[in-house]
């Protein structure tokens, strides 16, 4: 059985671990780094980077350099205007009015986008394993809906990879956390504030037992928004003192993004920072240079707002798992926002406590989700995982009216089943409009999939009794299904991700990501070939200054050829001239050693004992004095 890996998706980078020798390790990437920028680019050749070869490139080309796509997951384009304004690539409205990317005019879905950052963190695995990986158990923020929680599952699909299990960020944190705890109870709070969502999730532990009591969140609050803040208060600074809106440069801009994420990681250990970025700009007066001083006094009181905002989430948390704060044993940080120590302290005001910092906040997560591929595969023992639903669940019934049938925070899975009837004499059909949110009337709340059953009999408004179930898996995604009682007639539905990909459409995805995977194989080859052509020319050349005078003229000729033949072919972008040049260089060089090696034997044996000297004379001359022979010592190694 293949190893099941476990895989953070982060908004603002990626994470990957798995289970060795029971214990989870977390992998580097070809890097050498332990987390990968979710980052996905296309070059002007259309080729595609991804991880930090695409974070690198992000100034130089911001149109193709796709970021923070986690926080379009399952969304519509109407939902998304804040954040279309952000970015600087491209954001268009897809099928059923989703919200898809479009770069160098060709379209892709946020599942497509993030599946190739699912793909960047397979490899990396399977380059650290040495064996090919099938299987992942991958994260979400607990606050994800189920369109969003579908959407990361199809993501999974079109990587090539079976997702085994979507787990909880703040749940797998849990796990992580709490795996080497003793068998003692406690009661933990899993503050969860990441690149693009907050999370906090109430859990109890003990005796391997991990159960979530509680959920809430903010799917669209985390470190870009505090990112966010200090650009625009860059940009308003900078319009002071030049009279120059940096907001219409697209480049500017990433070099602010940039900026901006340095100077929010510094003000975490220093009181004071300096953002210097040389010729940001330029107008007819020539080169503008920006160069500030942020204070994190300053940066606080831009990002106040924003860390508030994670308050009522957790108020409300500890209200639903019937909590006061000091039933909280300890406190667990996730994300990189949280090292902030504005955060930091606003998590002591709610909590009572200081919080625990026994966990890298940046990799907990991942390593919590390889704990859970092992529970999967039977590598971790005695570990039972219960979990929520986040949101509750029901369907619009007459007047618009949301009637619930799962309510927020049921341990999953679940099934649950509410039975009504129809609103009008001899009605045919009934349309089902399955909801997910807390709001009394239907149009408050998000409409996650609809459905028919048709076929019912006539008969009175009242009279015939509709079953309505609902059934969450273990991976919080629902399946519904209406049944007409008097028929038997039944209609089901597994609510699709709102990117709305149909399985064919995911097929092909797939069938494209794979070519991709071959390209990159065969890219990766073209590149080690030239290289190792150029390193076998550096070479030659060196050996000729040395040797050269030594060889015959013919000889000497078919190797300059051949170097020259090289040399010109490494000058273009033939892949095919390059590798008939470099196999006619290798056997041209093998052909020049066998030769040269050839001709040194001859001339020793035409030289004879006579003509060496040295040590070589010595040795030749073997029949000297016997009394002036020394036996040198000896042992004997049996092979």
């Amino acid at each position: 059985m293949g190893k099941i890996i476990g895989i953070d998706l982060g908004t603002t980078n990626s994470c990957v671990a798995v289970m060795e020798g029971g214990e989870p390790t977390v992998i580097p990437n070809a890097e050498g780094n332990r987390t990968t920028p979710s980052v996905v680019a296309f070059n002007d050749k259309g080729e595609r980077l991804v991880g930090v070869v695409a974070h690198r490139q992000a100034v130089a080309n911001p149109e193709n350099t796709i970021f923070s796509i986690k926080r379009f997951m399952g969304c519509k384009y109407s939902e998304m205007t804040k954040e279309i304004k952000r970015v600087p690539y491209k954001v268009v409205e897809g099928k059923n009015g989703d919200a898809w990317v479009e770069i160098l005019g060709k379209k892709y879905s946020p599942p497509e986008i993030s599946a190739m950052i699912l793909q960047k963190m397979r490899q990396t695995a399977e380059d650290y394993l040495g064996e090919k990986v099938e299987k992942a158990v991958v994260t979400v923020p607990a606050y994800f809906n189920d369109s969003q929680r579908q959407a990361t599952k199809d993501a999974g699909k079109i990587a090539g990879l079976i997702v085994e299990r979507i787990v909880n960020e703040p749940t797998a944190a849990a796990l992580a956390y709490g795996l080497d705890k003793e068998a003692s109870n406690r009661t933990i709070a899993v503050y969860d504030l990441g690149g693009g969502t907050f999370d906090i999730s109430i859990l109890e532990i003990g005796d391997g037992v991990f159960e979530v009591k509680s959920t809430n969140g903010n799917t669209h609050l985390g470190g870009d928004d505090f990112d966010h803040a200090i650009i625009n208060w860059m940009v308003a600074e900078f319009k002071k003192q030049q009279g120059i809106d940096l907001s219409a440069d697209m480049m500017a801009l990433q070099r602010l993004k940039e900026a901006a994420e340095i100077a929010k990681c510094e003000l975490s250990t220093t009181q004071s920072t300096n953002i210097n970025l040389p010729f940001v700009t330029a107008d007819s007066a020539g080169a503008k240079h920006l160069d500030m001083t942020l204070s994190r006094s300053k940066l606080e009181q831009l990002v106040d707002d924003l860390v508030d905002m994670t308050v009522e989430p957790c108020r409300t948390a500890l209200k639903d798992a019937g909590l006061s704060a000091s039933g909280i044993d300890d406190v667990i940080l996730v994300g990189g926002q949280t090292r902030m120590p504005l955060v930091q302290k606003k998590v002591t005001e709610i909590f009572g406590k200081e919080p625990h910092k026994g966990v890298n906040p940046d990799e907990v997560v991942a390593v919590g989700a390889a704990i859970q591929a092992g529970v999967l595969s039977g590598d971790v023992k005695d570990v039972l995982l219960l979990d929520v639903t986040p949101l509750t669940l029901g369907i619009e019934t007459l007047g618009g009216v949301a009637t619930h049938i799962i309510e927020k925070n049921t341990t999953i899975p679940t099934k649950k089943s509410q039975v009504f009837s129809t609103a009008a004499d001899n009605q045919p059909q009934v349309e089902i409009i399955v909801l997910q949110g807390e709001r009394k009337m239907a149009a408050d709340n998000r409409t996650v999939g609809r459905f028919v059953l048709d076929g019912i009999p006539p008969a009175p408004r009242g009279m015939p009794q509709i079953e309505v179930s609902f059934d969450i898996d273990a991976n919080g995604i629902l399946h519904v299904a209406a049944k007409d009682k008097a028929t038997g007639k039944e209609q089901k539905i597994t609510i699709e991700a709102s990117s709305g990909l149909s399985e064919d459409e995911i097929e092909k995805m797939l069938h494209d990501a794979e070519a991709h995977a071959e390209e990159d194989e065969k890219k990766k080859e073209i590149i080690e070939r030239r290289n190792h052509a150029d390193a076998m020319v550096f070479e030659i050349e060196k050996q000729m200054k040395e040797y050269g005078d030594k060889v015959t003229p013919d000889d000497k000729s078919r190797l300059d050829s051949a170097v020259s033949d090289m040399k010109k072919a490494l000058e273009g972008q033939d892949d095919d001239l390059i590798k008939q040049k470099f196999d006619s260089l290798q056997e041209t060089w093998k052909q020049f050693g066998e030769a040269f090696y050839k001709q040194q034997q001859a001339q020793q044996q035409a030289a004879g004992p006579e003509g060496q000297t040295g040590e070589a004379a010595g040795a030749a001359d073997s029949g000297g004095d016997e009394a002036n022979t020394v036996d040198a010592d000896y042992e004997v190694v049996d092979d």
